[in-house]
């Protein structure tokens, strides 16, 4: 990223509602390359964490009310946790500029759209979005600035939703570093609940179990840690706010992947029990393949 002749900024004021991986990565990009938005403004539940956004030097201002930050916006991106999207909404909705464009970075979209959409001013657009790159780590000085180089960002649009708008978020995205596709919200949940949502329930659950150990066993588990064990507590320290959130706004999707998961974990049970080396092989050899797939497509 390089601010040698750089092409106007997308917005002339750009607040965040809230400010931790994402929102930081995003504001820390901003600043680096000048042409997302000519103004940052950000907002935080604590004047704590604004005062080390300032620190940071990654706003131009902030606001502790929601509804004061979106002031004179002319693009809005929620970053908080996808349970607070509905309060954060009635509290932004009187306060958005008419024209202004909101979305947003949740994890899940049919719930972002039902808590949001409805509170949303006709004269405001709404473009739900959704960049799939992220760490374990959370809060303002989480962020950097190739977070979203190379990675994914879905965009779930309502139907009816303004075109220019759309582009709008997606040339934001893409001048982050992401490549960007166009989504149907049930099927993004539904996606997401097997590549990232049921992932991250395994981890908790096996780090949890770990946890659950007699005393003797449990420090021979930390002691001993292999790599697949330690893959698992880096998932595991994840903020747990923003999973609960998560995983209650994608229950379904979330519920019917364990489900599937749950019968193909009975049937390698049943494979190392009556010996059957064919089907484990077989399923390691097909595991092995969707590694390399994802080599191959610059996504490991």
């Amino acid at each position: 990223m390089s601010d040698v002749s750089s092409p106007e900024p997308l917005f002339k004021r750009l607040t965040l509602v809230g400010v931790g991986l994402i929102g930081s990565s995003v504001a820390r990009i901003a600043k680096h390359r000048g042409d997302l938005a000519s103004e940052i403004v950000v907002s935080a539940r604590t004047q704590k964490t604004l005062d080390r956004v300032m620190e940071l030097g990654i706003a131009d201002r902030v606001e502790l009310d929601p509804g004061r930050a979106v002031q004179g916006a002319d693009g809005v991106m929620l970053c908080a946790p996808v349970g607070a999207f509905a309060d954060l909404a009635a509290a932004i909705a009187p306060h958005l500029a008419p024209g202004a464009i909101l979305t947003d970075v949740g994890s899940t979209k049919v719930s972002v759209i039902r808590d949001v959409g409805p509170l949303v001013p006709d004269s405001v657009h709404f473009v739900p979005a959704h960049p799939i790159a992220g760490t374990e780590y959370s809060g303002p000085d989480s962020g950097f600035i190739t977070l979203f180089e190379n990675r994914w960002t879905l965009l779930t649009p309502p139907p009816g939703t303004d075109t220019a708008a759309v582009a709008k978020i997606e040339e934001l995205w893409r001048r982050c570093g992401s490549m960007v596709e166009t989504m149907e919200p049930a099927h993004h949940d539904r996606v997401l609940a097997i590549v990232s949502h049921l992932p991250h329930l395994i981890a908790f659950t096996i780090c949890g179990t770990a946890d659950d150990l007699e005393d003797e066993s449990r420090e021979e588990v930390l002691k001993f840690a292999a790599s697949g064990f330690r893959d698992f507590t880096r998932i595991a320290a994840s903020d747990p706010v923003m999973w609960r959130d998560i995983f209650l706004n994608n229950r379904d999707a979330l519920l019917e992947m364990l489900a599937r998961f749950m019968e193909d974990a009975q049937a390698m049970a049943r494979a190392v029990r009556w010996g059957d080396g064919t089907y484990i092989e077989d399923k390691v050899k097909r595991s092995r393949a969707i590694r390399q797939s994802l080599i191959e497509l610059k996504q490991a």
